[in-house]
């Protein structure tokens, strides 16, 4: 069960979701429950879309998405559940898992992508909807024959928030497919956003939120060397606000650096890999961050990586070998509230301007963020870790 799954795909739980589908379809049968319109009833996965009708509602507007979850999610459940085991990735699908396992006695496995209590941000897009939330996903994972971590913090974290077995907190890791994702050059695909291909680049990929801390990366434009091009394939702004915050913090930086350029929309992957395969530096300042799929993309394609030293990136990166780390200090337990949001800025601008000042430095750390990838995070791997798991499960449960 997966709230985004092809083509509505906006972040990296929906990445994981449609990779593991794929690899794992070719162990066992699977069948993909998720939010939208998709059918395909003939195939490796099956796939079946809920759709959404709000026209009737007249709860607040900030709610919808709240209520709309557990509309779809009853409408998973309505339609028969022959499966030995459901998997639930992220917070919208867990109402879902909870129904499965209670009416059709199916074991439940959560994909813990990220933690509600760790997103305070997101009372902004919720406002009490966001309280329901972390009560279902406390609820849930509490639930859980296994809660899969995604990276050694993150489980961490989950044997911290909530009061599940350390036997049942399996780490694995998130991957990539380095066939799909691998240099290539494409120029045009740049050009048609913008983007002069001639002129090095920092690259930010990803949406536009609190968790993804590109508010500080704009603000680290103007202590950035000035020929320095800054492209920002940034879209699905959580609220009104933090866009609005976006747009001024994007035209305060062009004034200081005109060699900025954003892309609003979700691209293609093709228009992606070519943004990752063409830039010196790609630059990942999330304040909360519990893998980071983008720094795999990034390494798959041989650019290094400057990122706030948090979460499970720290797994995933190799200081001073495939990127660098910048350190976000904290005030509080809340990875929201940084100590002083200029001194990361200022951090950010340094880092990145050491790479684009070294070409070499960022070969051979393109060079050997690729072979780390190829060597540590294959979805086929991580695939056969996933079914060994619900073997596993379901083998405990009769």
């Amino acid at each position: 069960m997966s709230n985004e799954y092809p083509p509505n795909v906006y972040g990296g739980a929906g990445i994981h979701v449609q990779y593991l589908a794929r690899e794992l379809a070719k162990l066992c049968e699977v069948e993909v429950r998720c939010f939208g319109e998709q059918r395909e009833d003939e195939s490796n996965p099956v796939v079946c879309g809920a759709g959404w009708d709000r026209s009737g509602y007249t709860a607040p507007e900030h709610l919808h998405s709240v209520f709309g979850a557990l509309q779809r999610c009853l409408e998973f459940n309505t339609r028969n559940i022959d499966a030995d085991i459901v998997h639930l990735h992220t917070w919208y699908t867990h109402f879902g898992g909870i129904l499965a396992k209670q009416n059709y006695g199916l074991p439940m496995v959560v994909t813990a992508h990220s933690l509600e209590p760790l997103r305070p941000w997101k009372r902004e897009q919720l406002a009490g909807g966001y309280d329901f939330t972390v009560w279902l996903e406390k609820t849930t994972i509490e639930m859980a024959d296994r809660v899969i971590a995604v990276s050694k913090e993150t489980k961490a974290d989950i044997l911290n928030h909530f009061d599940v077995p350390e036997e049942k907190v399996p780490v694995i890791y998130n991957g990539i497919d380095p066939e799909e994702y691998h240099p290539i050059q494409a120029p045009e695909k740049l050009q048609a956003h913008g983007v002069d291909p001639d002129c090095p680049y920092v690259l930010f990929v990803g949406r536009i939120t609190r968790q993804k801390g590109i508010v500080h990366l704009v603000n680290a434009i103007k202590h950035l060397d000035p020929d320095t091009q800054v492209v920002l394939c940034a879209g699905a702004p959580d609220t009104p606000e933090i866009k609005a915050e976006m747009v001024a913090a994007v035209e305060k930086a062009k004034a200081s650096n005109p060699h900025v350029v954003w892309i609003e929309e979700m691209v293609d992957d093709t228009t992606k890999i070519a943004l990752y395969s063409h830039a010196t530096v790609f630059c990942c300042p999330s304040i909360y961050e519990p893998f980071g799929i983008i720094n795999l993309e990034a390494m798959a394609c041989e650019t290094p990586v400057v990122a706030s030293k948090v979460g499970g990136m720290k797994e995933v990166i190799v200081e001073g070998e495939t990127g660098c780390f910048v350190k976000l200090e904290q005030q509080s337990e809340s990875p929201f509230e940084a100590v002083d949001p200029d001194t990361f800025a200022r951090d950010l601008a340094a880092a990145i301007n050491r790479l684009m000042g070294d070409s070499d430095l960022c070969e051979r750390m393109g060079k050997a963020g690729r072979q780390r990838v190829i060597e540590k995070f294959s979805w086929s791997a991580i695939a056969q870790q996933t079914l060994d798991l619900y073997e596993e499960v379901c083998a405990e449960k009769g």
